[in-house]
């Protein structure tokens, strides 16, 4: 069966989406974390500095490891550029920023899922909330969009209104480019894939709750919100406050779906720096995520947790490791976003139109990619120009194919090369998929 492209006519349903919560006050919520990224492009001779100066070893990392000097980054940073992958991963020394600082020239930009994904939203004109952890002026300002609203004092306010005189939470994100070349030794590496690591200096996120006044006004409005994104836990490392913040949020979690069980909870995967808290963390969503978000390169890390191994090249291991983590993780469904399609696979989602969701998801992401920034619904209409991903393409037909006992729903992307942004990709994906809640 072939595919048949429904960009268009997905796109033109969104302005209408737009308008009636416009109208009707009906609010998607994006919670919960917030930073300022300091963006590093490429720089051949710096980065060529770095390994002959500082690169002691083969490249090499491991799933709990931080970059505690500069030959942690030598070693950690060419090991996912050889691999061309992306990840998070913990600074535990300071001396690691001074020097990205000093030898990489930095762009700053807004980071955290939560709002990149509420900027993405409301780049294309949809009115929502949003919490935010760094509330700093330049990440407010960064999130100034009309009709992005946070809470102050019980009211919905423009997230202006509750910026702070502080210093930003920084996270250093080097971005690579798929071409780029460097040596090791008398060896010459090509980047595989465009992408990006980022790398936290960060102590907020360690510990942080939800702001009081915001649970409490999302629990008094339950009934006009239409989906609940959830992000921002990764940044936990001690189990011990995981547990206690965690506890705290079930209650929140728990009123809200009393309350509206229409609203559909949205949890988006991530790097867990600590594996306790992952586990700490999915045990209380599971009770309540509808759907569970995730990257090809998450996906691989779940099904290594279950105890095998996938090939993200491979179809038949892409269904294979989605079966695991749907049983694993007790999820209802799951979303899978990659550079050439994305997936919905799980149970039915009775009145939601998911394949909606992903075309726009992709639109908004491939958007992104091609300016470098969060995008207009007009420069969404410009991204339908791109040619379709041949590799979603024929995924989408392998699928077709198959037979599964779950609802499965595949969008091949608008395919990009050479990606001017690999900075907040995913955030913007989700974003868009908020368009299939609208009812």
């Amino acid at each position: 069966m072939a595919y048949k492209d429904s960009y268009v006519r997905y796109l033109k349903e969104a302005a209408a989406d737009i308008s009636f919560c416009e109208r009707t006050g009906r609010r998607v919520v994006f919670g919960y974390a917030s930073n300022l990224d300091i963006i590093f492009q490429y720089d051949p001779a710096a980065f060529q500095r770095l390994l002959d100066e500082h690169l002691h070893t083969e490249p090499h990392f491991d799933a709990e490891d931080s970059i505690g000097s500069i030959a942690d980054l030598a070693r950690i940073l060419s090991a996912y550029m050889l691999l061309g992958e992306g990840a998070e991963i913990d600074i535990t020394d300071y001396r690691v920023c001074q020097y990205l600082n000093e030898h990489f020239q930095g762009t700053p930009g807004l980071g955290g899922t939560c709002a990149q994904g509420a900027a993405a939203l409301a780049a294309v004109g949809m009115p929502l909330i949003t919490h935010v952890t760094d509330r700093c002026r330049e990440v407010c300002e960064l999130m100034s969009y009309p009709g992005l609203d946070a809470v102050k004092d019980g009211r919905q306010v423009p997230i202006r209104e509750v910026a702070v005189a502080q210093t930003p939470v920084y996270h250093m994100v080097f971005q690579f480019t798929k071409g780029d070349t460097f040596r090791i030794g008398d060896r010459v590496c090509t980047v595989p894939r465009s992408n990006r690591l980022i790398m936290d200096y960060d102590t907020v996120h360690k510990d942080f709750g939800i702001d009081p006044d915001f649970q409490a006004y999302l629990e008094a409005h339950a009934g006009q919100l239409i989906a609940y994104n959830i992000s921002g836990f990764n940044g936990m490392i001690d189990p011990a406050v995981a547990k206690r913040r965690l506890a705290e949020m079930d209650r929140h979690f728990r009123i809200i779906k009393e309350r509206n069980p229409d609203c559909i909870f949205y949890f988006e995967s991530a790097h867990y720096m600590s594996p306790q808290v992952k586990r700490i963390v999915y045990d209380t969503m599971a009770r309540y995520v509808d759907i569970l978000g995730m990257n090809e390169e998450e996906l691989v890390v779940h099904t290594r947790e279950c105890g095998q191994d996938i090939d993200k090249t491979s179809f038949p291991d892409i269904l294979r490791g989605l079966e695991l983590v749907h049983q694993k993780h007790s999820a209802n469904g799951i979303i899978l976003h990659t550079q050439d399609y994305s997936m919905y696979y799980g149970n039915e989602l009775k009145g939601i139109n998911i394949e909606k969701g992903l075309t726009i998801g992709n639109l908004m992401a491939g958007t992104r990619a091609k300016t470098g920034r969060y995008g207009s619904y007009r420069d969404c209409e410009d991204g339908l120009q791109y040619p379709l991903s041949r590799t979603g393409l024929r995924f989408f037909e392998e699928l077709a194919a198959a037979q599964l006992p779950v609802c499965t729903c595949l969008v091949p992307s608008r395919y990009m090369d050479k990606p001017k942004c690999t900075i907040g990709l995913g955030d913007t994906f989700v974003a868009g998929v908020q368009m299939a809640f609208v009812r």
